[in-house]
């Protein structure tokens, strides 16, 4: 199955890691909460490897949207890629969007997701406009 990004993004990050035995349900395979998961866990291992650290006093990112289309099962033991893009940045918020595929089975598209980003003034509670830096980073 061909999976349709859009034309504007860019990749930022990727990661692998093993499917544990826990991860999966008693049909036998990856349970479908597990792949947000695997989404939000590589959202914050990029976050912090852009020294994006939230701040409860200050202003950091939240997720407002997520998402996930399954496309084929993972199960154990499997090994995951799991590519991360951004796109569209605007005022206040970004895109994020990641493909998942086995190791073992290169440009097989097992499931895709994301979330839109939303900055926040965490003390205020409200939307603020995105830094400048985090906007050219989501351009391509």
């Amino acid at each position: 199955m061909k999976i349709e990004l859009p034309e504007q993004k860019k990749q930022v990050y990727e990661t692998r890691f093993p499917v544990r035995w826990g991860d999966m349900d008693a049909m036998g395979h990856v349970n479908n909460a597990q792949y947000f998961r695997y989404l939000e866990t590589a959202r914050i291992d990029w976050m912090r490897s852009i020294g994006l650290n939230p701040d409860p006093s200050g202003q950091g990112p939240v997720i407002v949207n997520a998402f996930c289309n399954f496309y084929q099962q993972l199960s154990y033991p499997d090994e995951v890629l799991l590519k991360m893009f951004v796109s569209d940045p605007a005022r206040t918020t970004f895109e994020t969007w990641a493909t998942m595929e086995r190791v073992a089975q290169p440009g097989v598209i097992c499931a895709a997701g994301g979330g839109t980003v939303i900055w926040v003034d965490f003390p205020r509670q409200k939307a603020a406009d995105l830094p400048g830096w985090i906007r050219s980073m989501a351009r391509t």
